[in-house]
């Protein structure tokens, strides 16, 4: 008996050796065969953002306000190849690491076709610390005479402006665009929208498909900069620089936006958001903002980004945490709304005001403050 047991002891003790010994090396295979694909997603790259993380795509599914540690970092561009960031970054820049944004496997060929140069142009036209300023222009409004000159003039000649002008990038929406643009700027992007057979070249009237259309890929290609890992200022082109309006960019906010109705609070909610000039951080919150907004036009059949902004604006700051501030009218203005100091107005929109022809006689009679006069144009008539 007492044999037996010595023996079935010295079994078991030899079993559970063998199931052990299989357990530990079953848990170095999966390491070693695992190691490589960690490696490659962790590729270094120059010009980021110290101390950012790649996104958690769990949190942006999610109902739970994103922090600023989750905020994306560079990803890589064309080609699956990691670009170099603006070769003007100081030279003290933090090096991290960078992985791709949570974009599926059979999305990222097509948005790597979408954006092909995009992150190249970018670069090129972006100040030190990573921030462009974007227009967008198509034949009509590019044409000599139109609306590009017009915008352009405006930085060359305004209070601090020109220096701005270097890092404005153009994005044209034809070829024709394209290539004005190439004729009278230095940062131009031909945005080619594959799958999306529009003519973009001609004025569009407000509300028509192609128009809506014009003004929501507008959305996707914002998204995209902020994925690349840059801030950006978008401005409509039928816009007018007289001073910097960066001074009223406040650094907590996510987004910094122009209002047609202001209530004389920036942080009110309430107020009514104008989408044709506002100024975004590349961060978590925002990322997953722009793709919501942009979700969101099926929602609303018939809308241009602006409204629809307008009503899931509630909806992005309680989901997403979204810090989002306007901007006073009285300095950021527009026909819609505007100071009576003009010495305090830094860019005036031509909003509230239909048409090419339209924009174009009322931006020509409009000077600015402190002397300004595009093409000894007038004094505004206000």
């Amino acid at each position: 008996m007492g044999k037996a047991m010595v023996a079935e002891a010295t079994a078991r003790q030899a079993a559970s050796f063998v199931l052990g010994a299989a357990a530990a090396l079953t848990v170095v295979m999966l390491v070693q065969y695992r190691a490589p694909a960690a490696g490659l997603s962790r590729a270094r790259t120059h010009g980021q953002f110290s101390g950012w993380r790649s996104l958690d795509h769990r949190r942006l599914n999610g109902t739970a306000g994103l922090t600023d540690h989750q905020a994306p970092v560079v990803v890589a561009g064309e080609g699956h190849h990691v670009h170099h960031a603006n070769a003007t970054l100081k030279a003290n820049s933090t090096r991290t690491r960078a992985s791709h944004l949570p974009i599926a496997d059979h999305e990222e060929e097509g948005v790597q076709e979408e954006f092909r140069g995009l992150a190249a142009a970018v670069a090129r036209a972006a100040t030190d610390d990573r921030t462009v300023i974007i227009t967008c222009v198509n034949q009509a409004w590019a044409a000599p005479g139109s609306l590009l000159d017009l915008f352009l003039e405006s930085f060359r000649i305004g209070d601090g402006t020109s220096r701005l002008l270097p890092h404005v990038l153009v994005v044209a929406m034809d070829p024709a665009a394209h290539a004005r643009c190439q004729a009278v700027h230095r940062h131009c992007y031909h945005y080619t929208m594959p799958g999306l057979h529009i003519n973009f070249t001609s004025a569009k009237f407000f509300g028509s498909k192609e128009w809506l259309e014009l003004v929501w890929s507008k959305v996707k290609l914002q998204r995209r900069i902020l994925e690349l890992g840059y801030g950006f200022l978008f401005t409509d082109v039928d816009i007018l620089w007289f001073r910097d309006p960066f001074k009223h960019v406040t650094a907590y906010a996510d987004m910094t936006v122009s209002s047609d109705v202001y209530f004389g609070d920036p942080d009110r909610l309430s107020n009514f958001p104008n989408t044709g000039f506002f100024h975004v951080k590349p961060n978590a919150r925002t990322i997953a903002m722009t793709k919501l907004w942009h979700d969101s036009r099926g929602r609303y059949p018939g809308a241009n980004e602006q409204p629809v902004f307008n009503m899931i604006k509630k909806q992005l700051v309680a989901k997403l945490g979204l810090r989002l501030r306007y901007l006073d009218p009285a300095h950021v203005g527009g026909f819609c709304s505007y100071g009576k100091d003009l010495g305090k107005i830094v860019t005036m929109h031509a909003n509230c005001c239909v048409g090419l022809k339209n924009k174009m006689r009322d931006l020509r009679s409009t000077g600015g403050g402190r002397g300004i006069h595009l093409y000894s144009f007038e004094y505004p008539r206000i």
